[in-house]
């Protein structure tokens, strides 16, 4: 009776919650090209920085090149992902970002419009006015970005002309380093000397911000992966030399003794995971969200602090209705045997976490650069990205970073590494078994484009954890992989 009730769940998971959600995910696009665009526009903003020293012009050269080839390309990379039939009608707001960096409307065409309204300012600056031109020319309407795209017409044309209100639509529709080109051009046509002066202050306070925000972008990774190399070429050439001794071949040994059946394990996933998780919290939570989240937020800032309230007391209920199920799952068997959800803080259980922090930072990146090129910029992502991407409330941004970087990891580590690997090593070998269970935590991010890196980060943390014995040290690794992304989507977000 109980394998027809957990098949009939399953079915109604697959069709109900996972199988849209994956399938739905072709069509979207990854947050990859996103952070591209905003990274572009960091680097645009640091190539002003007029200090003319050897160092620092070979520091611009280095992180932004000496032309604007890149920031072109991924423009127009981002206009022709955008462009495709697949994205249009968009009617989810979630689908394009709208921050100061790249503000967008719920609709591919006025997105398309402002990717458009920027290319064009690229070309000119790099001396392609024809170009530049015709793409002003296909904003066509009645509407703010129409407006603007005439007045840099009139700027930039053959026989320049200023429109009425020319620098108020720059400033409404333009952002960044498109607003300051767009501003000085037109400050050089009215040959206003005092405000073309305190346009370059403002351009040089930008810059150095920029400059320190690519810095702080760039170094962190890099040394993450200098470090990681260096500690993956000592595991395999330590492989080689010490053989079966070695820290990887002595994995497979590190088995569990596991009393329950694969029932069981399918069972808390199944009930606990999914079918709680994935569809009757979401109907709870629709209900209950303006009854219960409304009077906990300020009004200055609800829409933020709500999506922030929402997505941790929803994370929450995940993890507390998914203990509950997989505790009434194993309790029959108590007491269990030595070695499950260990949290030892006596062993090097910081060593392990921090190795395998850095070792899964070339890893995944790498998986990355190849799974973007795989996918085309399709896939999906998972949107909790985008919206922090988006958000500039300190309270919301806490709220997130708690999320990703504290309950995140907590309560995945004790379901995909606590309890799902050690129960597979019933059925078979520990490398096999940290294999299938990083695919389903992976998969249960319900993101196709993003399986793949995930894969390999749950391969890490499983061999961390098993390594370890202590379901502290992949917390540990969890935690500063998911901090870090926070903190540059924090930083990427201050775009301005």
């Amino acid at each position: 009776m109980r394998r027809i009730v957990l098949a009939g769940l399953t079915l109604l998971v697959v069709l109900l919650s996972v199988g849209p959600a994956l399938f739905g995910s072709l069509e979207q696009q990854q947050i990859a090209g996103r952070l591209e665009l905003y990274q572009a526009d960091l680097m645009l903003q640091a190539r002003e920085l007029s200090l003319e020293t050897d160092s620092v012009t070979q520091l611009r050269q280095a992180l932004m090149g000496e032309s604007l080839e890149g920031p072109i390309e991924a423009y127009q990379t981002a206009r022709e992902q955008t462009a495709s039939p697949i994205d249009a009608p968009a009617t989810s707001r979630d689908e394009f970002p709208s921050s100061t960096a790249l503000a967008v409307d719920p609709t591919a065409q006025p997105f398309l419009d402002r990717l458009d309204l920027r290319l064009g300012l690229l070309q000119a600056e790099a001396g392609n006015l024809a170009e530049a031109r015709d793409r002003w020319q296909t904003i066509s309407g009645d509407g703010e970005l129409t407006q603007t795209a005439q007045v840099l017409l009139g700027l930039w044309g053959e026989s320049p002309t200023l429109l009425p209100d020319a620098e108020g639509q720059i400033q409404r529709s333009l952002q960044g380093w498109f607003q300051i080109q767009a501003l000085e051009q037109l400050y050089e046509l009215q040959q206003r000397s005092d405000a073309l002066s305190q346009l370059n202050a403002t351009t040089q306070v930008l810059a150095q911000q920029s400059a320190l925000k690519l810095g702080l972008l760039g170094i962190g990774p890099a040394l993450g992966g200098i470090v990681g190399v260096g500690l993956l070429a000592f595991l395999g050439i330590q492989r080689l030399i010490q053989g079966k001794t070695a820290l990887l071949a002595q994995t497979n040994q590190q088995r569990w003794t596991t009393p329950w059946t694969w029932e069981i394990t399918w069972q808390v996933l199944i009930v606990g995971f999914f079918f709680v998780g994935q569809i009757v919290l979401p109907l709870v939570l629709v209900l209950a969200r303006g009854l219960i989240l409304g009077p906990l937020v300020g009004s200055a800032t609800a829409g933020g602090r709500v999506a922030a309230a929402s997505t941790l007391v929803a994370y929450l209920l995940l993890a507390a209705s998914s203990i509950a199920v997989l505790y009434a799952s194993i309790k029959p068997y108590f007491p269990l045997p030595e070695g499950w959800f260990k949290l030892q803080t006596t062993s090097r259980w910081p060593l392990w976490g921090l190795g395998g922090y850095f070792a899964a930072v070339p890893l995944v990146i790498g998986v990355s650069v190849v799974n973007q090129q795989l996918w085309q910029g399709r896939g999906g992502s998972n949107p909790l990205l985008q919206i922090v991407l988006d958000e500039t409330d300190p309270v919301a941004l806490g709220l997130f970073f708690f999320t990703a970087a504290i309950a995140a990891p907590v309560f995945e580590e004790i379901l995909f590494r606590g309890f799902l690997l050690p129960s597979l090593t019933r059925y078979m070998a520990v490398w096999p078994a940290i294999a299938l269970s990083a695919f389903i935590f992976a998969a249960a991010h319900l993101s196709v484009s993003e399986i793949l890196p995930l894969m390999v980060l749950g391969i890490v943390l499983g061999f961390v954890y098993t390594r370890s014995r202590s379901l502290l040290a992949p917390m540990l690794v969890h935690s500063l992989w998911n901090s870090a992304t926070m903190l540059g989507l924090f930083i990427l977000g201050s775009v301005e």
